[in-house]
C-alpha cells in the first residue's frame, strides 16, 4: 500500500479502537480483566489437558497414531474455517453497509482502498477473535505434546493470519454481491440465501470427508488402504487442510512452506478479489443500502397460539414474554441462524448413526460407554454455543428502550424471570431431542441414558442463567448487530464459564461410575452400573447444575436491579 493508503488506514481505524477503549471504562478494567484472567484459567487447562490427554492416548499408538493426531487437526480447523465464514458473512453486512458511522465516513475525502482495509480488519477481528482464543489451548496442547517450540509457535503465527482473512475477505465479497440482488435493509432475504448455501456447503463437505471411516478400518480392504487414507490430506482443496498440514508438518520435522505458500497466495487473492469487487459494486451496493425497509405488521395465528399457551402467567409476565419473542422474530439476524442450527444438529445426529458401535466390529464397551459420555460433552457444548448466541444477547437487545421498562412498574426478577423461561423451554427441548436421540442411536445402558437426559436438563437451565447473568455484567446497547454480541468481552467469559461447568459435570459423572468404566476394559469381568454409583452420579450432577444455577441468576437479578435502580418489591 501507498504511505497515503496506510495514514488514511491509521485513520479510520482509531475511533474503533478509542470506541473499545472507552466502552471497556476506566472504573472497573482491573475488575473486568481479573475476572476474564480467573474465568480463562479455570477453562483454558480444562481444554488444554483434555486435548493433551487424548493426543498423549493417540501418540501412544504406533504409525497410525500420529495419523489420526493429524487428521483430527485438520477436522477442527474445517470446523473452525465454516464458523470464520459464517461469522464474516453476518459481520461483513454491519460493518459495510449497515455500520452508523458510514455516511459520515463515505461523505469524506478517503481513498476507496482505505476504507475496504479498515471494514475488512474490523470484520475479522470481531469475528475471529474467540475462535483464536478458543484455538489458543488446543495448539498448546499439539506443541506440548509433540514437542513443538519456538519454530512450531512461529509456524502457528504464519498459518493462522492468512487463515483468517481468507474467509473474511471471502464473505465480504459475497455480502457485497448479495447486496448487489437484494437491498441490505432486507437483510431477511440476504440471510435466509446465506444461511440456506452455507448450510448445503457444510453438509456436502462433511459427507464428502466421510469422517466415520477412521475409527472402521473394516471399511477397508487393508491396511495399507487405511494408512494411505490416513496419511492423504483430509481437505486438499482448503485452507484448513493446509494450516493442518503446515503445523503438522513442523512437529514431526516433515516442514513443507509450500502450505505456507498456498495459505498466503490464497490469502492475496481473496483480498485483491474483494477490493476489485468493492472498487466496482460498493458505491451503488452502498446507494442501495440506504433504501428503506419493509414494515408490514401482520396478525399471524402463531402469535394467538403463543398467547394461549402463556395463558396460565399474569398479564406483565405474559406480554414481557410474548415481547422478547417479537423481538427475536423481528431479527433477521437472530431467527436466521436457526437454518444453520438445523443443519448441524442433523449433521450431528447422522455421524452419530454411522459411527461403527455395534456388535462384530471389535469395539469394546469401555469405548462405547466413553463416546456416551463425549456426546454429553459435545451435547453440552452446542447447548452452551447455542446459549451464547440466542440468550447472551437478550438484555442487550432492550437497547435504549430500556428507560421504558425502568420506568415502569417491573422489578428486575419479573424481567429477568421472563427471559430466563424464554430462554430454558426451548434450548432443553433441544438438548433433550439431541441428547435422546443420540443416545438410542449409541445404544447406551438404561441408567447411563436416564443420567445425561438429567444432566443435559440440569446444563439447559445452568447455561440459561449463567448467559443472562454475563449479558447483564457486559451488555452492549450499543451494538448494531445482534449477531456480534456474543463475540464480545461478555460472551467469551460465558463460553469459558459454560465450558468449566460442562467439564465439572462429566468429571463428576465420570469420576462416580468409574468402577463400571473400567469393567468395559479388555480382560476385566463386565458389570452393570450399580444404583448406589448412579444416584451418586445423579446426586453430583444435580448439585452442581443447581449451584451453577441458581448463583448467577441471583447475581444477576442483583446487577439488573442496580443498574436500572429498580426497587425490588415495586
Amino acid at each position: 500500500m501507498k504511505p497515503g493508503v496506510l495514514a488514511e488506514l491509521a485513520v479510520l481505524l482509531r475511533p474503533k479502537l478509542l470506541a473499545a477503549r472507552r466502552r471497556r471504562g476506566t472504573k472497573g478494567r482491573f475488575g473486568r480483566l481479573l475476572v476474564l484472567v480467573g474465568v480463562g484459567a479455570a477453562a483454558w487447562p480444562f481444554i488444554y489437558l483434555a486435548i493433551a490427554r487424548l493426543l498423549s492416548t493417540l501418540r501412544g499408538v504406533e504409525e497410525i497414531g500420529p495419523l489420526l493426531a493429524a487428521r483430527l487437526l485438520g477436522l477442527g480447523l474445517l470446523l473452525f474455517l465454516g464458523i470464520l465464514l459464517l461469522s464474516n458473512l453476518i459481520a461483513s453486512l454491519s460493518s459495510f453497509f449497515l455500520a452508523r458511522d458510514l455516511p459520515t465516513v463515505r461523505s469524506a475525502p478517503v481513498d476507496w482502498l482505505s476504507l475496504y482495509t479498515a471494514r475488512l480488519l474490523e470484520t475479522t477481528a470481531s469475528s475471529s477473535w474467540m475462535v483464536v482464543l478458543i484455538l489458543v489451548p488446543v495448539l498448546a496442547a499439539f506443541g506440548r505434546v509433540y514437542g513443538g517450540g519456538l519454530a512450531f509457535l512461529a509456524v502457528v503465527v504464519l498459518t493462522l493470519i492468512p487463515f483468517l482473512i481468507i474467509p473474511a475477505a471471502i464473505g465480504s465479497a459475497v455480502t457485497l454481491v448479495l447486496v448487489r440482488v437484494f437491498p441490505a435493509r432486507r437483510s431477511r432475504d440476504i440471510l435466509a440465501v446465506t444461511g440456506l448455501a452455507a448450510a448445503a456447503l457444510l453438509v456436502l463437505v462433511l459427507r464428502t470427508l466421510r469422517p466415520e471411516r477412521l475409527v472402521n478400518p473394516e471399511t477397508f480392504r487393508n491396511l495399507v488402504d487405511f494408512l494411505a487414507a490416513l496419511q492423504g490430506p483430509a481437505t486438499p482443496w482448503l485452507p484448513s487442510g493446509w494450516g493442518a498440514d503446515a503445523m503438522m508438518g513442523s512437529l514431526s520435522g516433515s516442514f513443507d512452506p509450500y502450505h505456507l505458500l498456498l495459505l498466503w497466495s490464497t490469502a492475496a487473492a481473496a483480498f485483491v478479489l474483494g477490493a476489485a469487487f468493492h472498487y466496482r459494486l460498493y458505491a451503488s451496493c452502498f446507494t442501495k443500502a440506504q433504501e428503506g425497509n419493509e414494515n408490514v405488521i401482520r396478525r399471524h395465528v402463531a402469535w394467538l397460539w403463543l398467547e394461549r399457551a402463556l395463558g396460565g402467567f399474569d398479564i406483565q409476565r405474559r406480554e414481557l414474554m410474548v415481547k422478547d419473542v417479537r423481538i427475536f422474530f423481528r431479527d433477521p439476524t437472530q431467527w436466521s441462524q436457526l437454518i444453520i442450527l438445523a443443519v448441524l444438529v442433523v449433521v450431528y445426529v447422522y455421524n452419530m448413526r454411522v459411527l461403527p458401535l455395534s456388535t462384530g466390529t471389535m469395539i469394546t464397551r469401555y469405548l462405547v460407554t466413553m463416546v456416551v459420555f463425549l456426546n454429553l460433552a459435545l451435547t453440552g457444548f452446542v447447548l452452551a454455543a447455542i446459549a451464547a448466541r440466542f440468550v447472551f444477547p437478550m438484555i442487550s437487545l432492550e437497547g435504549r428502550t430500556l428507560w421504558l421498562l425502568r420506568s415502569a412498574p417491573v422489578d428486575a426478577g419479573t424481567l429477568l424471570g421472563s427471559k430466563f423461561r424464554i430462554g430454558v423451554v426451548p434450548l432443553t427441548g433441544l438438548a433433550l431431542l439431541l441428547s435422546g436421540t443420540t443416545g438410542i442411536l449409541l445404544g447406551a445402558p438404561g441408567g447411563l441414558f436416564m443420567l445425561n437426559l438429567l444432566a443435559i436438563i440440569g446444563l439447559g437451565c445452568a447455561f440459561t442463567a449463567q448467559a443472562l447473568a454475563w449479558g447483564v455484567l457486559y451488555p452492549q446497547f450499543e451494538s448494531e448487530n445482534a449477531a456480534q454480541i456474543p463475540t464480545s468481552l461478555g460472551g467469551l467469559l460465558f463460553m469459558l464459564g459454560a465450558l468449566v461447568t460442562l467439564g465439572l459435570v462429566t468429571f463428576a459423572q465420570i469420576w462416580s461410575l468409574r468402577g463400571f468404566i473400567v469393567s468395559g476394559l479388555p480382560g476385566r469381568e463386565p458389570r452393570s452400573a450399580l444404583p448406589a454409583e448412579l444416584w451418586l452420579a445423579a446426586g453430583l450432577t444435580a448439585v452442581l447444575c443447581i449451584a451453577a444455577t441458581v448463583i448467577p441468576y441471583r447475581l444477576a437479578v442483583a446487577r439488573l436491579s442496580s443498574i436500572g435502580r429498580w426497587s425490588a418489591g415495586s
